[in-house]
């Protein structure tokens, strides 16, 4: 996600998102045990926990599965903003499960069934708890579908801001971050249950619906369309989204991908067009800098609504807030939209506290575009941020922002210091030897700081942790690294 509105430096993140779990520790693991027989008697079935642990969202997410396929069929009629729906869930239990929880916002199921046999459903909350005819034993697949119907509405929170499904003036749009998946479809809504997707979106003929991944047609009935998405590689459930209504179309192919954009015809052709036509070559040359790009496929889109204020790496397809472009044509958010497809979305944070792994890293690539541009250098980025921090910014620990701030600008903007005092340390060889080699080693999975860490270490053949701890964790402004 980029900072809210068109370069604007510190400014009030408005994330997409939320119904914010309240901020209590995650449940402390269990003890080791020694090893014992299995027992012989039967399974004991039990009800999978509604909350994956995050420490700081304990109960977003699910847990007693892993989901590896969604297939999301949705019909929105905008003139009365109603979405009926049928998502099919496939996944394999991990634990023996009584019941299991899907993550659903606002909408009413009418029917659940698993693996072909009616299931019992109830709600609390957010919350959609499907108790299936026998338990499903840990290690077996199956496979949960899920009718359901009405008026979606985004998830709203006074600290994060609001995000989810939406009405628009011409139709809709689903988008945010940490959650906005649960507002339109039944879901594990946590980044470290990355599954694939298809998406069968129905709209009134004459209206365009986007989503992410390949397109895999469309066709028009009785006064209807059909538009067919699939992302074919694993993605986090905050990277889905879906984007309904009057839009410039642009389609084409890159290195055997097709390109796909759509820019809303509420703003002029203009900047906007201009700035997502160079999505292939910023991508190209992010590709030469992270190694290969991940996706199967390429594209933007540019919406003008009330209420979304930012840009967000939605996965293949980035979608950006109409005022990036107010001042004309504007790469560096694309820069940073499409840094994320590597670092964020291929290898995706594992918790939440970690975000500073996505946002350092696409801001730092913000700073590599326009130095490749012949703009500043990153190392004049790094300086003039450096300098210019205010004493607050050293504040706010990237490494540990806390729920409040998550999207914090220390996030961002020391978060990409961080990248940079790395860059300075290790040199250049080692520094890009590792940005490359990680987006390789942790493809299509999920990752922590600890781990990239570790990694860096690796790579670069030397201890690290006195740098990360003070770039990352510490209230005070480090020693400023000295260039090489």
């Amino acid at each position: 996600m980029r900072l809210r509105g068109p370069r604007l430096g510190v400014g009030l993140l408005l994330a997409g998102a939320v119904g914010l779990a309240a901020c209590t520790p995650a449940p402390p693991e269990p003890a080791a045990r020694e090893s014992t027989p299995p027992s012989s008697g039967p399974r004991q079935f039990t009800a999978g926990a509604p909350g994956v642990g995050d420490d700081y969202f304990p109960r977003y997410g699910n847990a007693g599965y892993d989901v590896t396929r969604y297939t999301v069929k949705i019909r929105y009629d905008p003139a009365r903003d109603r979405l009926t729906g049928t998502t099919t869930v496939q996944a394999t239990a991990t634990a023996d499960l009584s019941s299991f929880n899907l993550d659903l916002a606002g909408l009413t199921v009418r029917k659940v069934t698993v693996d072909g046999a009616p299931a019992r459903h109830a709600r609390t909350g957010d919350e959609l708890v499907v108790t299936p005819a026998a338990g499903l034993p840990s290690g077996n697949g199956f496979s949960a579908e899920v009718d359901y119907e009405g008026e979606p509405a985004p998830l709203r929170n006074e600290a994060l801001g609001s995000g989810g499904f939406r009405a628009t003036s011409d139709g809709a749009v689903a988008l945010g971050q940490p959650e906005s998946a649960s507002t339109w479809f039944p879901v594990n809504d946590h980044p470290s249950d990355k599954a694939t997707y298809e998406f069968e979106i129905t709209v009134p003929e004459g209206l365009t619906a986007v989503s992410n991944g390949v397109p895999v047609g469309r066709s028009t009935r009785a006064g209807w369309t059909t538009w067919k998405w699939a992302e074919r590689s694993p993605m986090a459930s905050y990277l889905s989204t879906v984007a309904i209504g009057e839009f410039r179309v642009t389609q084409g192919e890159h290195k055997g991908r097709p390109v796909f954009s759509a820019v809303t015809t509420k703003v002029p052709q203009g900047a906007a067009d201009a700035s997502i036509a160079r999505t292939v070559e910023v991508a190209d040359y992010l590709e030469g800098v992270f190694g290969p790009y991940p996706f199967g496929a390429y594209g933007g889109v540019v919406v003008s609504e009330p209420g979304i204020g930012y840009a967000l790496e939605t996965q293949s397809r980035p979608v950006y807030a109409a005022s990036f472009f107010q001042r004309g044509e504007n790469t560096g958010v694309v820069a940073h939209e499409l840094a994320h497809q590597w670092f964020g979305n291929s290898v995706t944070l594992t918790r939440w506290r970690d975000i500073w792994l996505n946002e350092g890293m696409a801001t730092y690539a913000e700073w590599l575009w326009e130095e490749h541009r012949g703009g500043r250098t990153a190392q004049q980025s790094f300086d003039a941020e450096y300098l210019g921090a205010s004493e607050q910014l050293w504040r706010v620990a990237p490494g540990k922002p806390g729920p409040e701030n998550l999207f914090s600008s220390s996030v961002y903007r020391r978060g990409a210091m961080t990248v940079h005092a790395l860059r300075t340390t290790v040199g250049d060889r080692a520094f890009f030897e590792i940005v490359r080699a990680w987006g390789a080693d942790r493809r299509d999975g999920n990752a922590t700081t600890a781990d990239f860490v570790a990694f860096a270490e690796r790579v670069a053949g030397r201890q690290l942790d006195a740098l990360f701890d003070a770039w990352l964790h510490g209230t005070e402004r480090p020693e400023r690294p000295a260039p090489r």
